[in-house]
């Protein structure tokens, strides 16, 4: 099976129906899969082994993960924010790649590649020309339907592969074919190059639900679309829930009556974050999505219902639920191992194991599934009695104190209880003691002062131990996050390091 198989059930049963809208034009799911019919002849007869997509989300973004997929050929979306230098070593991989988005820089920082490259216009103009039918191509080549650059924040970026099995897996296990109403609309504004752009992508196209696509966020312009196009569903993360509630809060005026659900992930969501969403939009679901690249997206979910019982909840057990991710999909197997590999009870913190058919595990480099085909996620966490799922940061990021493990999430949970901390974050700060000490940094809320550093000690030290109190701290504007909501805490040690 291929991923081109979605759009086309989708045209054939609803050919006039509004599947787009972008930068004020609007396609149909006939005219879409038509275009992305066209991109595959156009990539075919390249003779290019990858289609590079270097640009920010438009409609030549379905345009070009249909038509790579049609064509048999991987869909290799780049992080547009990445330096010159990493930017053009990711393309020496791929080379030659049918490439659309940037073509000055891609010429530029790559210029012997052998590349084809057009503009985002030029690859929709010439995808839109061709008027003929294309059948997808089968081959054990062509398995492949993305691949995805990791971040590579201490080595050289792997290339995941995502195949057309995982992909199909996730969608057809996760989503209804065609069952949203024609006035169902879903705001999506995330990377291309980020596996939640592609997951909303298919399972937007796959209910049948109308695109909303907003190609860089901003909080007024992400209010504005949502009510002028009657958005009923939305996907965000963190930070962007976070600074649009700060202009609604602010006074901003929009009409988001026909919001039903909003779906969030990419990070840890701040519980004082979500319980304030909840107040804003108390007819809203809220579903809260975790996953990786690696297991072609969400493998666990907090449903509407579970954010309701545990936002009304007076039982601490149940309330602490709205900082969990939920519970495994039913297609999913989820463990948590010690550093041995065996598998903890609930309640006890490891590393997050998974396994099922979307789970891919893969890179071009080589495989990370062990013999039975589980794959570890470098996530830490632990499972309560109920089964749902809580976040301790990457395994990565544990903190190693004399011999103790300790976990980050803790230190930042007792942090933003106090009234004057936005955020808050901390890491493993260099101690000629210990080896590695607690360092946090801290961001203000507007109008506060900075509490004191003993009054911070102190609040660590009453609600955790003597073994958590920071011996250094950094008070920041704001801390760094990409454009996901995902917290960069190599760069908060960079603060520590010297």
């Amino acid at each position: 099976m291929n991923i081109s198989l979605i759009l086309q059930m989708a045209a054939d049963a609803e050919p006039d129906r509004e599947a787009l809208v972008c930068n004020g034009r609007r396609w149909t799911y006939g005219e879409l899969w038509q275009a992305a019919q066209g991109a595959a002849h156009n990539i075919s007869r390249s003779g290019c082994q990858f289609v590079a997509f270097l640009d920010e989300s438009s409609e030549a973004t379905p345009m070009a993960l249909f038509g790579a997929a049609l064509a048999g050929v991987p869909y290799v979306p780049l992080n547009y924010r990445l330096a010159d230098e990493d930017l053009a070593a990711l393309l020496k991989r791929i080379a030659p790649a049918y490439a659309i988005g940037d073509v000055s820089r891609i010429q530029r920082i790559n210029a012997d590649g052998g590349h084809t490259c057009l503009t985002r216009a030029e690859f929709v103009a010439a995808a839109e020309s061709v008027k003929q039918a294309f059948d997808a191509v089968e081959s054990e080549e062509a398995d492949v339907a993305a691949q995805i650059f990791t971040s590579g924040t201490t080595s050289a970026p792997k290339a995941a592969l995502l195949k057309h099995a995982n992909l199909l897996s996730y969608i057809l296990g996760t989503v209804e074919f065609g069952s949203a109403a024609p006035e169902e609309a879903g705001l999506v504004c995330v990377p291309p190059y980020h596996i939640a752009g592609i997951a909303a992508m298919l399972s937007s196209i796959y209910s049948l639900r109308k695109i909303l696509l907003l190609p860089a966020f901003d909080p007024d312009a992400w209010l504005a679309l949502a009510s002028e196009e009657r958005a009923s569903n939305a996907f965000v993360v963190p930070t962007m829930l976070t600074r649009i509630i700060a202009r609604l809060d602010e006074g901003v005026k929009a009409d988001l009556s026909s919001l039903q659900a909003i779906a969030y992930g990419g990070g840890p969501m701040p519980v004082v974050v979500i319980e304030r969403a909840m107040q804003l939009f108390p007819n809203c679901g809220f579903t809260n999505a975790y996953g990786l690249t690696e297991t072609s997206s969400t493998i666990a979910l907090l449903g509407p219902e579970d954010h309701r019982v545990a936002f009304s909840s007076q039982e601490p057990a149940v309330r602490a639920r709205l900082g969990s991710v939920g519970r495994p999909l039913p297609t999913i197997e989820l463990e948590i191992r010690d550093e041995e590999g065996h598998c903890l009870p609930a309640g006890e913190r490891g590393e997050i194991y998974v396994r099922g058919e979307q789970v891919s595990g893969e890179y071009r480099e080589r495989s990370a599934l062990d013999a039975d085909g589980w794959f570890p996620t470098r996530d830490a966490g632990w499972l309560d009695e109920e089964g749902f799922l809580f976040l301790a940061g990457r395994a990565d990021d544990v903190i190693v104190r004399g011999g103790e493990n300790i976990s980050p999430g803790e230190i930042e949970d007792v942090l933003l209880t106090h009234p004057a901390i936005a955020d808050a974050a901390a890491v493993a700060a260099p101690s000629t003691e210990w080896g590695e000490a607690v360092g946090i940094a801290i961001s203000i809320k507007p109008d506060c002062a900075a509490p004191s550093e003993s009054e911070l000690k102190s609040l660590i030290k009453d609600r955790l131990r003597s073994s958590r109190v920071p011996e250094r701290i950094a008070v920041l504007d704001e801390l760094p996050y990409n454009e996901m909501g995902k917290l960069l805490r190599r760069e908060i040690r960079k603060l520590f390091s010297e």
